[in-house]
């Protein structure tokens, strides 16, 4: 089952789009075309997110720290309806 959040990914600004939950991958899309295509599709491999903290900086803020070192910030804007998902 597919799941979609309002988000933003923090990189070099607030860059807005939608992150998607899927069995496998968590996908965070955007159409602005000034982003680096890498950020445009972002997919993340489950088996490849080490763990999940959040902060909360006026939204909440999930940072995904991956197995290779890379750490991707974002905004989620309903934590805890991502939260459940994110757990099943």
């Amino acid at each position: 089952m597919k799941s979609a959040f309002v988000c933003s990914l923090c990189h070099k600004g607030i860059i807005g789009g939608a992150l998607y939950l899927e069995p496998e991958t968590i996908t965070f899309r955007t159409n602005k075309l000034t982003v680096d295509k890498k950020y445009r599709n972002l997919v993340l491999p489950r088996q490849e997110i080490k763990e999940v903290s959040w902060k909360h900086i006026l939204f909440p803020v999930a940072t995904f720290h991956m197995e290779n070192g890379d750490n991707y910030k974002m905004i989620i804007f309903n934590k805890s309806r991502f939260c459940k998902c994110y757990q099943k």
